[in-house]
């Protein structure tokens, strides 16, 4: 496997040579090299001079010995779900035989890779050595490049990165702009500043999401381990030592039911919990201005001026993608795609309840799948008592106030680094000024 390790120098791509047109980007990323003046000390310099351009590949499907092996293969999903990071996995993994009999290459840790086909515009830096779909344009950075600082150009340029695609059916950037861009370009002990102060705000952005993800998978197993596997009654019934509170555990039946609940709960529907309600149709023009957050079955898609409802709410997606669920603080807008939850108990209860039934396998529609709610209303529910219910919402709304509090934050952040990033890009503001923002956010 070691000749399939890319070297800087050694890239394949084939096709056509790079092109002569140019295309200026909007801060400092151009295909050919564009009459923009640099600022002082910076200067256009051709991409491939300074990182080899590697193509991408994906191995015969037919052959199931080329995947299941222990390569990471980084395609469109990965793309699209950790835009802007470090990949450290990825959905998909070849075998050593599957990287053998393609054109599909070994490419080293810190390699940058852009999507260039359908869903344009998408950057990941990889965190150790990976290969990658036929989708992606990557460049292997030589020593006057950072890895980093290419990274957060190209996520300057977003907009510029669909003027350089063409094509009828898919937009796509095609090889031969790709080997024509120009980057803008600092000395390199410049880039590693400017990419450590955008670096950092990254890292809070990071550390809060996982934070909340932490959180969510608390609030998640504090759930189960109460209203589905009744863990705390089945502890009591064998004898095992608390592993609650003592305000809390004795909140919790000694033995289950003939019913096979904890006795004194019953079982009730989710007719009886909770109702659907539905979204409304909302044209999709209409959905560019405001802060009010549209909700699809796919989460947001896009911003109103008005809320249909306040917050906090709970949105199941109908159609599309059925069952999926999500959690909004603030006013939002759901439209006819999806339900919203009236609750008629906690609200919390109703978030968790819903993740446990199973609404992603309920699809009812043969064209468009979608999610019958009387389906859902008809579900059997084990209901404890008031008090059981009371504590796990005490719980939980502590962990979303915290979540709350970490996504505002991430917020403020964001609206910093995306402040900084192209100001930072074109030279327009020096670092001492960004790193004064930082501090001020941080």
């Amino acid at each position: 496997m070691a000749d399939k390790a890319a070297k800087l120098g050694t890239g394949r791509t084939g096709g056509r040579d790079a092109t002569t047109g140019v295309i200026p980007g909007r801060f400092a990323l151009s295909v050919g090299k564009p009459d923009t003046r640099p600022p002082e000390g910076w200067s256009w310099t051709a991409l491939s001079t300074l990182a080899q351009l590697e193509s991408g590949h994906t191995p015969s499907r037919k052959h199931p010995e080329y995947w299941n092996g222990g390569i990471p293969w980084i395609g469109i999903k990965d793309a699209t779900e950790n835009h802007g990071r470090t990949i450290n996995d990825t959905y998909q993994h070849v075998s050593e035989l599957g990287l053998e009999n393609s054109s599909a290459r070994l490419l080293p840790s810190q390699t940058v890779c852009l999507s260039r086909t359908a869903s344009v515009g998408f950057v990941l830096v990889m965190g150790r050595p990976m290969a990658t779909s036929q989708d992606f344009v990557n460049w292997v950075c030589g020593p006057g490049l950072d890895p980093h600082f290419l990274k957060f150009v190209l996520l300057a340029e977003t907009e510029a990165l669909w003027r350089f695609a063409s094509g009828t059916t898919h937009q796509t950037i095609y090889y031969p702009e790709a080997k024509a861009f120009h980057i803008c370009l600092p000395p390199i002990d410049e880039q590693r500043a400017i990419a450590l102060v955008l670096r950092g705000l990254d890292d809070k952005i990071e550390l809060n999401r996982r934070m909340n993800d932490t959180l969510e998978a608390m609030a998640r197993a504090l759930f189960k381990d109460w209203f589905v596997d009744f863990g705390p009654t089945y502890a009591k019934m064998e004898g095992r030592s608390p592993y609650l509170t003592s305000n809390l555990w004795d909140l919790f039946p000694n033995a289950l039911s003939d019913e096979g609940v904890p006795e004194g709960w019953e079982e009730k529907r989710v007719e009886d919990i909770l109702e659907l309600a539905y979204g409304k149709s909302l044209p999709a023009k209409t959905r560019i201005a405001g802060s009010v957050p549209v909700y699809g079955s796919g989460g947001v898609g896009g911003y109103h001026n008005a809320p249909l409802i306040d917050g906090p709410s709970v949105i199941v997606g109908r159609k599309g993608t059925v069952g999926s669920l999500y959690w909004e603080d603030g006013p939002c807008y759901p439209i006819d795609t999806v339900f919203y939850v009236r609750p008629k108990v906690q609200l919390t209860f109703c978030f968790y309840l819903l993740q446990t039934l199973g609404l992603e396998g309920m699809n009812t529609d043969a064209a468009v799948p979608g999610l019958n709610r009387n389906n859902v209303y008809r579900l059997p529910v084990p209901w404890a008592d008031e008090a059981v219910r009371r504590a796990f919402d005490s719980i939980t709304s502590v962990l979303r106030e915290r979540m709350r509090r970490n996504g505002e934050e991430t917020r403020t952040l964001t609206e910093a680094r995306d402040l900084l990033l192209p100001k930072l890009m074109s030279g327009e503001i020096r670092l001492r000024d960004a790193e004064k923002v930082v501090e001020s956010v941080a």
